[in-house]
């Protein structure tokens, strides 16, 4: 049974090869299964579809192709995917990213919910796979011309998920599958992990009444080792100032071997960590249906979805951050300069700091959907559907400490730091000057926290009514009609509890010895060059996180004391999106040249109302908190800001399609799509970030804008496809889209809310004046404060009742810590008063940009059989250029426009099927893309992935099967404009698993 014979759009079994002619009573259909079944099914598809259409149909009853639904994407032509955990989760479609891919289950527009890495408001439009499983997918169509029945927001595509249905194949039949995975990252232990899935359908009533369900658990542990580093935007060679490499001739410029000068460009490194991450994933996905066929005419279906995805990642790291001193470094060639390596040395007095931290992230999507459908044939040349849903996304935290935390903690002492860039993996080392062991469990000290709180919610209601009204041999074959309304509601939140005590909360006496253990590093980045580096350390401490947190909440009250960690929403953001769209499209048929062809052309019409509001914090106050950091202090909050947004579009559409001969197909389409801007770009409401450097141009801020117009493209898409055999075919395609209203940023600097900046203000002032301009300000301004208090109190006051004196009678100006900072220096706030200088904003708001990009490309796809072999294989390739690309070279300061997602792909699979037994292997790869524009750009350097699955049915109905995924432990990088400015680096690893299959 094929499986994409469950769905509506099923085009019915197609014989296998040629067989004697059966006697005149012999009515039976071989049906072609498996791979063969699903290309077959596929390729009739693309085939008999008017415009540009890519599909993917389950090769029997619950088993997809792949086991995860991105996965299976990336094999068709022109759609690439991006990795989360080592596993699918977001689509680009030939250069457009997630955000620009509109995602509908069964014809319906389906809410997102995503946090991330839980440490910011969430915002995306992008649908996430990894949420869904494939077991319940029937097939994926990828619509890549746009057509005036679909609903708009796709300007790469639109993916219209189908699931099965109960009456479209009477009986019983069933599947159920269980299978046991084994990733090869976990960095402890080598545990297996359950998956179990399965689908039923069966009608009653003369099948009239049909009712199925599907469901599937998953559970995955995982690991996902990284170096992670941050970089300053990028400087000019010419550029002489703080954070910068020193001049040639001026202190510090000879220990720089080959300095960048003039225009070259460059980075200068902020950061650099070893991340190790271990990762628990569970999934639940289910789905129940419900048909009835009173008569013929009418059918009824009500469906209802249901997924859940939990995901954890404990994570422990240690890391190293650059002030800027005493640096030697050498650099590549230019214009862009990457380093080769860089470091820096520190004084015993400066005890700087080796961090180490343990975060958590522990996030839950969950995702619930109920539809009714009605379709209605009261005339043989007239069909009409009524479709109405309401679904909603859901993500929150899954942990009493928020979505994502961090703890900080630090061993002081740090003589000499570098990184080393000449290897694949970069080599981060450190020495600590005598005396100090960085594996001294007894000198670890707490530093800052943060706990941080994201939320996120989708709801769509949708109602769609369709109409087809077919003609009797006329030119015009049908037309499509229908309208539909869909309310779309968001609500985006955030908030956190953070402390900013870097150089020490307290002493490192407080903190028990038990609650650090060793974790090795070496063995964790296994397969990269450079992981085998006597310099990078063999060990590092890290910190139970539930232990550490405790304690801390007990000392410090980080949590309140009460271990109420989950901080108040301080951003939250309310989008409401009304749209009314209704339709129209004339299907037409007629010979030409004596040949076949097909005429379609339509135009839809949408208005989108937008209103948009956001729960503003209000900052009451502004300090100096660490060497470098300065701090805003939010108190209460205003009632929420409203604003208001609309427009309007006219969407045509025109597919044309001729068989010059038999089996060969020439396509012309062109159409106008639209893109909605992402939810941040929308949010009512100016928001101020809290921490702001006053040393380099103040504080930053946003403002959203709901009046933004959506992205438009006008595209144009040629092919020409030849369907030589059963299950082969070849094609051709070219395709150019023109797309306008991009979103660029508009920037204010303004004052806000009266706040004041302690930076440059009279104390400061007066600090510099006593102590130089590199002398320790903060230490003299909060000695001024002390000595006033110890002249009031007397000689013989203890430091405790100083700074008790202190922070009674000057609390306006001043905060002291209890306890002095690892140095011995005095810990605390300078707070802003009205003799300081204003602090001023840089506030950005999202604007439409006038400036037009053209994307173009080539699709090449080849599909073929070798006669009744059972072998097959499946070539395909995308080139993919734009006149909109980023140029590295150009520094940091000049505003810069280009297409993110933009790079070749390309496929390779080679498959066996015949007498019960299955094989494939695949590789996909994709080139190194942009990713991230702006000062710090970010480059995806390129990929590839070979993946493969076997399975034997020893018996009618039951099918053993091995599946393995990245089997040769491809690894991944990411980096800055050189590609020796590394901000990530992962090893990959092989994930397997086997399992059994029953089918009746």
């Amino acid at each position: 049974m094929s499986g994409a014979s469950l769905t509506a759009l099923s085009t019915g079994a197609y014989a296998q090869d040629a067989a004697p002619a059966a006697a005149p009573e012999d009515n039976t259909i071989v049906v072609v299964t498996g791979i063969r079944g699903s290309l077959r099914s596929s390729m009739q598809t693309k085939k008999n579809a008017q415009g540009v259409v890519d599909s993917i149909s389950a090769e029997d009853m619950g088993k997809f192709p792949d086991t995860n639904l991105a996965e299976s994407l990336q094999r068709i032509t022109g759609v690439s995917i991006d990795r989360s955990n080592g596993e699918g989760s977001f689509v680009t479609v030939r250069g457009f990213g997630p955000e620009f891919n509109l995602v509908t289950l069964n014809g319906r527009q389906m809410p997102t919910s995503t946090l991330g890495d839980g440490a910011s408001a969430p915002a995306s439009r992008s649908f996430d796979f990894a949420n869904l499983a494939s077991e319940g997918v029937a097939g994926v169509d990828v619509y890549k011309s746009g057509r005036a029945s679909v609903d708009s927001g796709g300007i790469g595509s639109t993916i219209n998920i189908r699931t099965p249905r109960p009456l479209d194949k009477p009986g019983l039949r069933g599947s159920l599958g269980v299978k046991a995975v084994y990733d090869t990252s976990q960095n402890d232990g080598s545990d297996f992990t359950p998956e179990v899935s399965g689908i039923l359908s069966d009608t009653f009533a003369d099948n009239r009444f049909g009712i199925l369900f599907t469901g599937s658990y998953q559970k995955r542990k995982a690991s996902n080792n990284d170096f992670s580093a941050g970089w300053r935007d990028g400087y000019l060679g010419s550029e002489n100032n703080w954070g910068s490499l020193a001049q040639t001739g001026t202190p510090g410029g000879d220990k720089i071997t080959n300095r960048p000068e003039g225009n070259d460009v460059y980075e200068v490194q902020q950061n650099g960590a070893y991340d190790i991450h271990n990762i628990e994933r569970e999934r639940l996905n289910g789905q129940l249906v419900l048909q009835w066929r009173p008569i013929e005419t009418l059918t009824a279906t009500l469906d209802y979805t249901y997924s859940k995805n939990k995901v954890t990642d404990r994570t422990s790291s240690t890391g190293v951050w650059f002030n800027f001193n005493d640096v030697s470094s050498a650099w590549t060639d230019g214009p862009v300069a990457g380093p080769i390596w860089y470091s820096e040395h520190f004084r015993a007095d400066e005890h700087k700091d080796l961090a180490y931290s343990a975060s958590l992230t522990a996030n839950q999507s969950e995702n619930k959907s109920t539809g009714l459908n009605l379709k209605w044939k009261p005339l043989d040349a007239l069909t009409l559907e009524l479709d109405a849903h309401h679904s909603t996304a859901e993500s929150r935290p899954d942990s009493p400490y928020g979505s994502n935390m961090s703890i900080g903690a630090s061993i002081f002492g740090v003589m000499d730091q570098k990184i080393d860039y000449s290897s694949y993996l970069p080599v981060m080392s450190y020495s600590m000057y005598p005396g100090i062991d960085y594996l001294d469990k007894s000198l670890v000290t707490p530093t800052g926290n943060a706990f941080r709180n994201a939320y996120f919610k989708d709801q769509i209601d949708q109602v769609q009514v369709r109409g087809r009204y077919s003609f009797d041999d006329s030119f015009i074959d049908s037309i499509d009609f229908g309208a539909s309304s869909i309310e779309n509601k968001v609500r985006s939140a955030y908030g956190y509890i953070q402390h900013d005590t870097w150089g020490g909360v307290g002493p490192a006496s407080d903190i028990p010895d038990d609650i650090f253990d060793l974790v090795s590093i070496p063995d964790k980045f296994d397969g990269l060059s450079g992981a085998g580096n006597p310099a990078i350390p063999q060990q590092f401490l890290a910190a139970e996180i539930e232990d550490y947190v405790a304690k801390l909440d007990q000392l410090y009250q980080v949590c309140g004391g009460t271990m109420d960690c989950l901080a108040d929403y301080t951003t939250d953001r309310r989008i409401q999106e009304k749209t009314i769209a209704t339709y129209v499209q004339a299907n037409m048929k007629f010979d030409l040249f004596d040949n076949p062809a097909h005429l379609v052309a339509g135009v839809r019409y949408e208005k989108t109302d937008i209103d948009s509001a956001a729960l503003v914090p209000i900052p009451v106050s502004s300090a100096w908190v660490a060497a470098n950091e300065f701090d805003l202090t939010f108190g209460a909050q205003q009632d929420f800001t409203a604003f208001t947004g609309k427009y309007q579009e006219l969407l045509p559409n025109i597919d044309f399609d001729f068989r010059p001969m038999q089996n060969v197909v020439m396509r012309a389409s062109a159409s106008t799509t639209i893109t909605r801007p992402d939810y941040a770009s929308m949010q009512g409401g100016q928001t101020l970030d809290k921490l702001y450097r006053a040393a380099l141009n103040g504080g930053t801020g946003s403002m959203g804008n709901p009046g933004l117009e959506p992205y438009k493209s006008n595209n144009i898409d040629l092919s020409a496809e030849w369907y030589y055999g059963p299950d082969s075919y070849v094609s051709l395609g070219y395709f150019h889209k023109d797309v306008s209203n991009f979103i660029s940023t508009h920037r204010v600097d303004t004052t806000a809310f009266g706040m004041k900046t302690p930076f440059q203000g009279p104390r400061y002032n007066a600090a510099v004046a006593a102590v130089g301009a590199t002398g320790n300000i903060r230490q003299y301004i909060f000695e001024q404060y002390t000595n006033a208090a110890t002249a009031a109190l007397g000689a013989g006051a203890s430091y405790q009742d100083i700074v008790n004196y202190v922070n009674a009678n000057y609390a306006d100006e001043v905060h002291l810590e209890n306890t002095l900072d690892s140095s011995g220096n005095i810990s605390g706030q300078i707070i802003a008063t009205a003799d300081d200088p204003d602090l001023t904003f840089q506030v950005t708001t999202p604007v439409n940009s006038d400036q037009t990009s053209a994307l173009y490309g080539w699709e090449f796809n080849i599909q073929h059989t070798f006669a009744d072999t059972g072998f097959g294989v499946i070539l395909n390739y995308t080139k993919v250029d734009g006149d909109a690309t980023y140029d590295p070279s150009k520094p940091w300061n000049v505003t810069q426009f280009a297409l993110t997602g933009l790079s070749d792909s390309a496929n390779a699979v080679a498959f066996y099927d015949k007498n019960g037994i299955q094989g494939r292997i695949a590789y996909n790869w994709r080139a190194k893309f942009l990713a991230g524009t702006g000062p710090n750009p970010t480059y995806v350097d390129d990929y590839g992935q070979f993946d493969a699955s076997a399975s034997w049915e020893f018996k009618p109905g039951l099918t053993a099967f091995i599946e393995g995924i990245n089997l040769t432990n491809e690894s991944r990088r990411v980096f800055g404009r050189s590609y020796n400015n590394v901000k990530f680096v992962a090893p990959g690893y092989a994930r397997y698993s086997v399992g059994v299959r029953y089918t009746f």
